[in-house]
């Protein structure tokens, strides 16, 4: 069955949300890699981001097909952890980065 356009459009908008923000981390990974390289640790953070920013755009392609594939079949929309994913591992990456800009304020 063919779902509500705007629905399906509505799906697409959000995966496309998901992807920006994955983009967003690429960058601030290859910014810290690349406009930092004397700070301690940059390193670790820059590949921290990147491998954030790869399991986002992954884990949103497969929100993206699930809720896609609900609609055609007229079934619930699976719950997502998207956002769980998200605030935890923002959550630890700023750990991360403040442990190593006291690292780095101390040596």
């Amino acid at each position: 069955m063919e779902p509500d356009y705007r629905f399906t459009l509505a799906n697409e908008r959000t995966f496309l949300a998901w992807v920006r923000t994955s983009l967003a981390l690429a960058a601030g990974g290859l910014g810290a890699v690349a406009l930092i390289p004397d700070f301690f640790g940059a390193r670790t953070l820059g590949v921290l981001l990147l491998a954030l920013a790869f399991a986002t755009a992954l884990t949103s392609y497969r929100r993206w097909a699930l809720a896609e594939t609900a609609m055609r079949l007229g079934e619930p929309l699976p719950r997502s952890r998207l956002p769980l994913f998200m605030a935890a591992g923002t959550a630890i990456l700023a750990v991360v980065a403040a442990v190593l800009f006291v690292i780095e304020s101390l040596r």
